[in-house]
């Protein structure tokens, strides 16, 4: 199993490397296209509404009713939308979310307890223009609240002024803590594996991870929903600043003519783990867990005509860019 995975990911090597060789306006696009879809992933989580709400009567749970005869703490549920929670496969397939733990606060004096749920954005952007279909996924929130902390809570709810309760900070720490599993590559064979065809391959398409389902009956009968829990993905940060030499070539009249960037990525074996992107101003190199570089160039660039090119040997990525002619 090991070995086949390796395999695929020896095709896909091979593959962005060609491309990047015979190809090289096509490899730049293809990073500058993932670039911008990682940089949406990547977004944290954004508060949506929060719900608050209570134990069913007569229930006890030691976290929101700590003693006979006190009050129960309220319970508030933030409800975000994420981009890196997938959405459904299919409008009635099951719907993927991404839970935090449940946390006990105190606020002016108050205790409460806090969740933090997260849906993929498109799932609440849908909802949110139907009151009735909002009303349902609420109340297969809270079911799925209930069982996934043995909890019963009461029918009624209230829908918050506010959309977050507590730090947007506390809210990403809470949700970060697990790990997605890793995304799965087709089956497809090298001769097969067209471009597009990669591009789909990256994305996950098996993101279940013992997943648990719940199931509440619909609102309206045409309608059944399901919730599936999946857990998040922690995006590494602390990266390494590789060591670099910036050029300005100019012509004998001391014209700037091109600027020649030579960095230095020794834990780098293939192009393909790079990803570079160049505007007219600056230029940012990102190797996933290894480097980062972000330049401001000092002169403006043709951003289309740049060239990079990487030693495999040296372990080094050479970039030309030309300077952009006035009024480019």
């Amino acid at each position: 199993m090991e070995d086949a995975v390796l395999g695929r990911a020896a095709r896909l090597w091979a593959l962005l490397d060609e491309m990047a060789e015979n190809q090289p306006q096509a490899y730049r696009r293809l990073l500058r296209e993932q670039r911008a879809q990682a940089e949406r992933f990547c977004a944290r989580p954004e508060p949506r509404l929060c719900v608050r709400t209570l134990p069913a009567a007569g229930e006890r749970h030691p976290g929101l009713c700590p003693a006979r005869g006190a009050a129960c703490a309220p319970l508030f549920v933030n409800v975000c939308g994420w981009r890196r929670v997938p959405g459904p496969a299919e409008l009635r397939a099951s719907i993927p979310v991404v839970a935090g733990p449940l946390e006990e606060a105190t606020g002016g004096g108050d205790s409460y307890s806090v969740i933090d749920i997260a849906y993929n954005p498109d799932v609440l952007q849908m909802r949110e223009e139907n009151p009735e279909a909002m009303e349902h996924l609420i109340h297969l929130t809270l079911k799925f609240v209930e069982e996934q902390h043995n909890l019963i809570l009461s029918h009624s709810y209230k829908i918050e002024s506010f959309k977050l309760k507590g730090s947007p900070e506390r809210m990403w720490q809470r949700l970060k803590g697990g790990q997605l599993p890793p995304p799965h590559l087709g089956q497809n064979t090298e001769k097969e594996l067209t471009l597009d065809q990669l591009l789909h391959s990256i994305e996950a398409e098996d993101r279940s991870d013992a997943p648990v389902l719940l199931k509440e009956e619909s609102i309206t009968q045409s309608e059944v929903q399901l919730i599936e829990e999946i857990s998040s993905t922690e995006v590494p940060e602390e990266l390494s600043t590789p060591a670099y030499k910036m050029t300005t070539v100019r012509d004998a009249n001391n014209k700037p003519v091109r600027i020649e960037l030579k960095v230095e990525l020794p834990k780098v074996s293939s192009v393909s783990e790079c990803d570079l992107r160049i505007s007219k101003d600056d230029v940012i190199i990102d190797v996933p867990e290894k480097y980062k570089l972000q330049l401001d160039l000092p002169e403006l660039v043709d951003e289309e005509m740049t060239t990079a090119v990487f030693n495999k040997e040296k372990g080094v990525l050479f970039i030309t860019a030309p300077v952009a002619k006035p009024g480019q």
